[in-house]
């Protein structure tokens, strides 16, 4: 409950603001304010003047103790309506408004519509028993400012005059709004359109689960629609508190599997950095080793001066010694890259482990009682790592002592080799000189052979250009001597063909003694070319169908187009009375005489 002293408060400031406007404060109110019970301000069934509506519009715009507002049969005005809106639209604490059975109309509706648009903090408004819908403009500024809500969860127009022109603003509105859960829009007069426009926004809102229409004139399958839309929503409404109540259980565990991450990288890291100081402390030591080796080293220069006679006798221990060098050399650098192979190989192991832990980490959002099990693998495994960890330390602080008392031996060797590959590299700067000439004379020689072999090549090129012009030459002449003997040989095929042309026409094409007793249709003709074969002496006709003429050697014979019973074949040269007739009966062709 509220404090007694913000009460009083609260109480004092209405009558304040009562008294500023020239109106006695009601003593309803007043003694509701004494009685508030539980953030709860209950006016219902008193009548409000528009100076108490204006008094309360002021006290609701910065108040922080109510949450519930019911002003319901209050019988507001137009104007105590608009003042009372004005005033919740700043209001960030009422949670709950009931408006049951004020008549409001055009002015209430656009107030309303601008409350819906501004206040963020009021989820459910009753407005049963008012006439929001008699005035469509009206009402579609109300709609507008529901499409623009963002808070409202429940909202009840029952008897408020709704046609199908105000259900489609709804629908409009219900299509950009995205947390309205509970609509009661019973006992008004929606009707056949209004109803299906409702139906139509229903698959573009998610969040509606419940919808009450009855009292409306709507058609049962319209009803029935709605229903199937209103269960489908709930079910995802409930798939969506569960996924959400998982969710949470498993970002709890993902937390605490992060919790234990943490600490044994920290862990990991602490003792990296132990092992760093060590290395550092036993890198400090060898550089004070080796300040100490090269004191002595200058010491003993004296001495090697001394001993220079005997460098010709000692060539040989040289010679052993940088063997010796050359493979501590090789393995100090293997030593080097195992070192360098093992920090890279600890890296990927550690970024390995990383992605191994987001893995089950997304995992357990999907199953969690998938994600207990990778949780018990993920321990093994760490449990592992670590022992390889710890063994690879071991290994690394082994190759590392090595390292530092084969680097020690390599430095005091290393100096005495200095001479010697200075020697070495004013031999080898001789011998590349000596190369160098060498290659400056071979590259002189290669470019005059060159020049020498592009010269006959050129020369060659011109010889074999000449011989192609010469061929070129000698086929014209070859073409046109072939051309002129062509056209000797057509006009003598032509002069031949003239000449048997004439020979068949002084003869008959088929002589009566000669004459087959009847054709038959040689079996397999193709159909582009058939043919007639004569059984007495082999002799052929051959169909064009290009003429549409029977051919033999030259001669054309002719079918009358008839039916295949009665086709006629008669010679081109001979008399109408020669003529031989297709008989279907006997599948032959039979000699007649027709005028």
């Amino acid at each position: 409950m509220p404090a007694r002293g913000d009460m009083e408060e609260f109480r004092r400031s209405y009558s304040r603001l009562c008294k500023e406007s020239g109106a006695e404060p009601q003593e309803a109110v007043l003694k509701q304010l004494h009685q508030l019970p539980r953030g709860r301000l209950d006016l219902a069934t008193q009548s409000l003047t528009p100076d108490t509506c204006r008094a309360l519009g002021k006290l609701l715009q910065k108040q922080t103790l109510l949450t519930e507002l019911v002003l319901s049969d209050c019988m507001l005005s137009e104007e105590g309506a608009t003042l009372l809106f004005q005033g919740l639209c700043a209001n960030t604490v009422v949670q709950l408004l009931d408006l049951k059975g004020n008549n409001l109309r055009a002015a209430g509706a656009e107030a309303l519509g601008k409350l819906l648009r501004q206040n963020q903090s009021i989820q459910s408004i009753t407005l049963e028993w008012n006439n929001l819908g008699t005035w469509e403009d009206a009402f579609a500024t109300f709609c507008g400012g529901l499409a623009a809500n963002c808070t409202l969860r429940q909202l009840d127009l029952r008897n408020n005059q709704i046609s199908h022109k105000g259900a489609e603003e709804l629908a409009l509105a219900l299509k950009g709004n995205a947390t309205l859960q509970q609509l009661d829009l019973r006992w008004n007069n929606i009707g056949l359109l209004g109803g299906r426009a409702l139906v139509n926004c229903l698959p573009s809102n998610r969040t509606l689960w419940r919808l009450d229409l009855a009292g409306n004139n709507i058609p049962s399958d319209i009803l029935r629609a709605v229903e199937q839309a209103m269960a489908h929503n709930q079910d995802r409404l409930t798939a969506l508190r569960e996924s959400q109540a998982r969710t949470h259980v498993l970002s709890k565990e993902v937390r605490h599997l992060q919790e234990e991450k943490s600490k044994q990288f920290l862990d990991l890291m602490e003792t990296i950095d132990k092992q760093q100081d060590e290395i550092a402390r036993s890198s400090r030591a060898s550089a004070a080793r080796v300040g100490q080796l090269q004191e002595a080293l200058d010491e003993r220069q004296s001495i090697i001066n001394a001993l220079k006679a005997k460098l010709q006798m000692t060539e040989a221990a040289l010679a052993l010694s940088e063997q010796k060098v050359q493979d501590l050399g090789e393995q100090l650098v293997t030593a080097e890259q195992e070192r360098q192979s093992l920090s890279q190989r600890q890296e990927k192991e550690r970024r390995l482990e990383q992605q191994e832990a987001v893995e089950r980490e997304s995992k357990l959002l999907r199953d969690l009682s998938a994600a207990n099990e990778k949780n018990l693998m993920l321990r093994n495994q760490m449990d592992e790592l670590e022992r390889k960890v710890k063994s690879q330390q071991e290994q690394l602080f082994l190759t590392r002592q090595e390292l530092t008392n084969t680097s020690a031996e390599l430095k005091i060797r290393a100096i005495q080799a200095e001479e010697r590959l200075d020697m070495e590299k004013r031999r080898a700067k001789q011998s590349l000189e000596d190369l160098e000439k060498l290659h400056v004379k071979e590259v002189d020689h290669m470019t005059r052979h060159l020049e020498d072999s592009e010269r006959a090549m050129q020369e060659r090129v011109q010889r074999l250009e000449a011989l192609r012009l010469s061929l070129e030459e000698e086929l014209s002449r070859v073409k046109a001597a072939a051309l002129n003997e062509r056209g000797q040989a057509e006009e003598e095929l032509i002069k031949a063909r003239n000449q048997a042309r004439l020979e068949e026409r002084g003869q008959r094409v088929i002589p009566h003694a000669d004459r087959p007793s009847s054709f038959k249709l040689r079996p397999g003709a193709p159909n582009a070319q058939q043919s007639l074969h004569a059984h007495s002496n082999s002799t052929w006709l051959t169909w064009r169908r290009r003429c549409g003429c029977w051919h033999k050697q030259g001669m054309r014979l002719r079918v009358p187009a008839c039916s295949r019973s009665r086709q006629w074949l008669r010679l081109r040269h001979e008399p109408a009375s020669s003529v031989y007739r297709w008989r279907g009966s006997d599948d032959a062709w039979r000699t007649c005489s027709r005028s």
